[in-house]
């Protein structure tokens, strides 16, 4: 099992909770981004640098995914497609996508779009919050001792 990390959008301190998380458990994690990134030395933790262009760092996701591995994005689309292709999808807020709620996000999102195109501001989403950060190191963990074997703590 690999954790993919769509990096472009990821925040800094969900980072850093997948570098300890990487080297606690052995996991290889791998920062997919369209521009250089700057890790710690692990032999656990790797970034792959994608060229510039709409959805070139998912479609790599996309491509290099397995049946079994995690991809950390915000992205509802990519979440939908790692979903089909066998993978799972944790956002950064900690929401675990699975099959039973990925078409109510997808249609949400969907929506939303609609929206902002008809020209309401629907506004953002709130900062990544303490909870928020907390949620995904929790999620994060039982995943992890759920699907990689090992025991995180």
């Amino acid at each position: 099992m690999q954790i993919w990390v769509d990096a472009d959008a990821c925040p800094v301190v969900i980072k850093e909770i997948l570098y300890r998380a990487a080297e606690r458990t052995r996991v290889s994690v791998t920062l997919v981004a369209n521009q250089p990134l700057s890790t710690p030395s692990s032999a656990f933790i790797s970034t792959l640098q994608v060229p510039r262009g709409f959805d070139v760092a998912d479609d790599e996701i996309v491509n290099r995914l397995e049946a079994g591995d995690l991809v950390i994005t915000s992205d509802i689309p990519l979440a939908a497609e790692v979903i089909e292709r066998g993978g799972h999808a944790l956002s950064p807020r900690g929401e675990l996508h699975t099959t039973e709620n990925i078409r109510a996000r997808l249609n949400m999102r969907d929506f939303l779009d609609t929206m902002r195109a008809s020209g309401i501001d629907t506004g953002g989403p709130p900062a990544l919050s303490q909870r928020d950060r907390q949620a995904f190191a929790n999620n994060l963990d039982r995943f992890l001792t759920r699907h990689a074997g090992s025991q995180v703590g």
